[in-house]
């Protein structure tokens, strides 16, 4: 492998020209980059790429997020007609599972009009194949441009892929972090001159933070984009992601490639950048604008609440004793804790309208409606 990938040539060049970039902009490049980003060039996803996701795991993390959506489209009212969109798609594996799960709602399934949020030509691509079932899949490069209407909305790793901000705390204030040019390499430092009145819109465990604490903020655009839709138009929102429940301080700037760690900093690109979620400001952000919040709560806690458990079983009755293993070892790795588990790291938050008071499995009421689909799956 080269010492510098094209974009990280690029980058170099931009900051000699131009000064040192914020992380954001750093990230941003990366990932989406119209030649050399990460996600418009490849298809990150399976164990021949960078990174599995919960839908890649098993089936039925796909067919509980469909019931999941009945459920929803149920307390909707059941409108003639819902948008069904999902946010950053993958593969397409978590639409087509779910889609399939929900023909057992045949009223529902009839109502459905799905939306796929994907700016990857690589990835629309595979998402095409995996939903050839379905022909009237509309594509779009970002929610905006989605019809308005009653809508599910789903995103799965959508949030941790969004550019995140860092900023340092130094004695003279908290300032931006930068990538600089260190010779030949690149490298972390801080902006000169510190951010204006930062510390009066941090909560008060990162304001007392020492000096050399780093706090990553994203903005609320997105967020705010789909509390706003479900607000105005009718619905919910269900975001899942990897990250922390309560705001604080920390470092989680991180890359990937070849399913292990490796520095953020080298050969730009060619890894997949991302930073933990804050579902506290997430939920702030929601709630300011005028949505319902759900939640947050763990995954594991939120899957067997939607009755993986049953599922698991019901699918192992008809499966030989390696399928079978492979069903229960699926079935920890989604639920579990620890660190080969989902179950903890991930959180699942969901947004509403505010006449929908619970949501399946994201409060103690929620959790005895999604009892139901434990139901389904033992017929």
């Amino acid at each position: 492998m080269p010492d510098h990938s094209p974009l990280d040539l690029l980058i170099r060049n931009q900051i000699a020209a131009t000064g040192p970039m914020p992380v954001a902009r750093y990230m941003d490049l990366c990932l989406t980059h119209p030649e050399h980003g990460y996600y418009r060039t490849r298809d990150p996803l399976g164990r021949d790429g960078d990174f599995i996701t919960a839908p890649e795991v098993s089936q039925m993390f796909g067919e509980l997020i469909g019931l999941w959506a009945a459920s929803v489209w149920h307390a909707m009212g059941m409108p003639a007609q819902v948008r069904l969109i999902e946010l950053g798609p993958g593969r397409g594996t978590m639409m087509a599972d779910a889609l399939r799960a929900i023909r057992i709602v045949p009223a529902f399934h009839e109502a459905i009009r799905v939306h796929l949020v994907e700016t990857s030509p690589a990835l629309r691509r595979k998402q095409s194949d995996r939903l050839a079932d379905y022909p009237d899949v509309q594509w779009h490069d970002s929610i905006d441009d989605i019809p308005e209407g009653p809508s599910i909305i789903l995103a799965n790793e959508f949030f941790d892929a969004l550019p995140v901000h860092q900023a340092v705390k130094t004695d003279s204030g908290w300032h931006e972090r930068v990538v600089r040019l260190d010779g030949d390499a690149l490298a972390y430092g801080e902006a000169k001159d510190p951010i204006p009145r930062f510390a009066m819109l941090l909560p008060p465990q990162v304001r007392e933070a020492p000096p050399g604490a780093i706090f990553e903020w994203r903005p609320d655009a997105q967020i705010m984009t789909l509390a706003r839709r479900v607000r105005d138009h009718g619905g919910a929102a269900l975001i899942i992601d990897y990250g922390h429940l309560r705001s604080d301080a920390g470092d989680t700037f991180q890359a990937v490639a070849r399913h292990s760690f490796t520095n953020p900093l080298r050969q730009a690109g060619l890894a997949d950048i991302t930073a933990h979620v804050d579902f506290q400001a997430l939920a702030h952000a929601a709630e300011d604008i005028g949505g319902r919040v759900h939640g947050p709560v763990e995954q594991g806690a939120f899957l067997k609440a939607l009755g993986i458990e049953t599922r698991a079983l019901t699918l192992m009755k008809n499966a030989s004793p390696e399928e079978s293993l492979a069903i229960d070892a699926a079935l920890k790795r989604l639920t579990g804790s620890g660190t080969e588990g989902m179950g903890s790291l991930f959180k699942v938050l969901g947004i509403s309208h505010p006449s929908i008071e619970t949501l399946a499995a994201l409060s103690d009421q929620g959790q005895t409606t999604a009892s139901s689909s434990g139901e389904i799956f033992k017929r």
